[in-house]
C-alpha cells in the first residue's frame, strides 16, 4: 500500500522516471510473491508424488493434497485480467527443480514411516519423471 501512495505522489509531482522505477520494483515484488507461492505449493505437490512413487501406492489424502497443490499453483500463476500466466513452462520447471530437494527431505520423514534417509528415497524414485508429472498436472496435460 505504501508503494501505491508513493507512486501516486510521484505521478502527481510529474516525476515519471522515478514512478516508472517504482512500478518496476512493484512488478518484481509481485513476481517474487508468485514464485514463492509456486515454490511452496510445489514442495507439497512433489512431496506426495515422491511418496506415491517410492511407496508404489497412494492414499485419498495424498490425492487431495496433490489436487489442492496443483489448483493453488494454477491459481497463483494465472493472469486474471491480461490472460496467460506469470511463469512460463521453463520457469515452472526451474521452480519445481529448486523445490525438489525440500520435498525429498520431507518425503523421507513421511514415506515408509520415516525409515529411510532422503538419499535412500532419492534412489527409489525417478526425479525427472516426478518433475515431469508435476508439470503435466499443473499444465493440465494429465489428470
Amino acid at each position: 500500500m505504501e508503494e501505491l501512495l508513493e507512486l501516486k505522489e510521484l505521478l502527481v509531482g510529474g516525476n515519471i522516471h522515478e514512478a516508472l522505477l517504482l512500478v518496476e520494483e512493484m512488478t518484481e515484488m509481485s513476481r517474487d510473491d508468485k514464485l514463492n507461492r509456486v515454490f511452496s505449493f510445489g514442495i507439497i505437490l512433489l512431496l506426495h508424488l515422491i511418496k506415491q512413487s517410492a511407496e508404489k501406492r497412494s492414499t485419498r489424502s495424498w490425492e487431495i493434497s496433490i489436487f489442492n497443490a496443483v489448483k493453488q499453483i494454477q491459481r497463483s500463476n494465472k493472469r486474471r485480467k491480461a490472460g496467460g500466466t506469470y511463469l512460463s513452462q521453463a520457469e515452472l520447471q526451474e521452480t519445481l527443480e529448486d523445490a525438489y530437494e525440500s520435498a525429498l527431505k520431507q518425503a523421507a520423514l513421511e514415506a515408509f514411516e520415516g525409515r529411510y534417509e532422503a538419499a535412500e528415497i532419492a534412489a527409489m524414485v525417478d526425479r525427472t519423471a516426478i518433475i515431469d508429472q508435476a508439470i503435466a498436472l499443473i499444465l493440465g496435460d494429465a489428470v
